[in-house]
């Protein structure tokens, strides 16, 4: 009985079977998480949206074999059988430019996100946790980002930065985490008066060690439940960028392909296979990317449940 109890202390003490044991829940968390997602037809449209557009963006160019820099003769060029998009402007295909413009559009959203998310939720812990002076100066620098106007900032950084993708990414990701900052905090500063962290305090733990294993644990999930919204405002914030002539001319976007079909009078000249596609797609990837950001914040978040 007591060599049993030796052995379970020690595989508690062992980092190996902590290990484990914290994998060991991660899967179990993770399945609960999809069980309750296939129960929200919210999230299962919005998830199989994202899927087929990850399909389209992955996998697609390489099986077509599509070239969206091959130049042909034929402007605005309705759809056919070797044009199933139609042509732009200047001969390229349609299609072609959809398919390479959603890899943009997704790499952009994601990685602008990540950014934001990393300031918003480092700024977000640290003023929830230590509260007083530290907090209330955070917030109030966090008060002056949300008080100017994001788009018209963004467009003059956009210019003055120059037009290439790094820049966009950098500035979208840069000026979109103040409303992260503001949720994560409010949910650290409830975590913090929990009785578990008193109890972490009253046993000598330091800060970074309470922020690391106790606070960080219970932010996580609303953080990418955060993070799953923000992709859809960042896909959005470059579409605009990019129609407004701000985007990296040697890359093509779904908002590239506005912008250049607004210029070539593309309406006037009745060639709606230009601009109607790259709007559409914009318009169910960030519904989609909407739906599926609800569904995993009512899922990772026990007051938005059903019951």
């Amino acid at each position: 009985m007591n060599r049993t109890g030796t052995a379970a202390a020690d595989s508690g003490s062992n980092p190996m079977a902590r290990r484990v044991e914290r994998l060991r829940r991660l899967r179990v968390r993770a399945a609960k998480t999809l069980r309750l997602l296939t129960r929200s037809r919210m999230g299962l449209v919005g998830l199989a949206i994202l899927l087929i557009f990850l399909v389209i963006a992955v996998a697609v160019p390489f099986v077509l074999r599509f070239d969206p820099n091959d130049f042909t003769m034929n402007r605005f060029a309705p759809p056919s059988a070797s044009h199933w998009l139609g042509t732009d402007d200047v001969g390229r295909d349609v299609f072609a430019e959809l398919l390479y413009g959603a890899r943009v559009s997704l790499l952009v959203g994601v990685t602008a996100s990540a950014i934001s998310v990393a300031i918003g939720g480092v700024i977000g812990v640290l003023a929830g946790y230590f509260g007083r002076w530290i907090g209330e100066g955070l917030m109030r620098f966090t008060d002056i980002f949300l008080v100017i106007p994001q788009l018209p900032f963004m467009l003059l950084i956009a210019a003055l930065a120059g037009p290439s993708m790094f820049n966009i990414i950098v500035v979208i990701g840069a000026l979109s985490w103040p409303s992260t900052s503001r949720i994560v905090r409010s949910q650290v500063m409830t975590v913090r008066e929990r009785i578990f962290i008193e109890r972490a305090r009253a046993i000598g733990a330091g800060d970074g060690h309470i922020i690391r294993k106790h606070i960080l644990p219970n932010v996580i999930p609303l953080m990418f439940a955060n993070t799953i919204l923000i992709i859809a405002v960042a896909i959005l914030t470059e579409s605009t960028l990019a129609f407004l002539g701000l985007g990296d001319p040697l890359v093509i976007s779904w908002g590239s392909m506005l912008h250049y079909a607004f210029v070539s009078l593309a309406m006037s000249n009745g060639a709606w296979w230009y601009f109607v596609p790259p709007g559409v797609c914009i318009a169910l990837v960030v519904l989609g990317f909407t739906f599926l950001g609800y569904a995993m914040d009512e899922i990772l978040n026990p007051k938005l449940r059903r019951r």
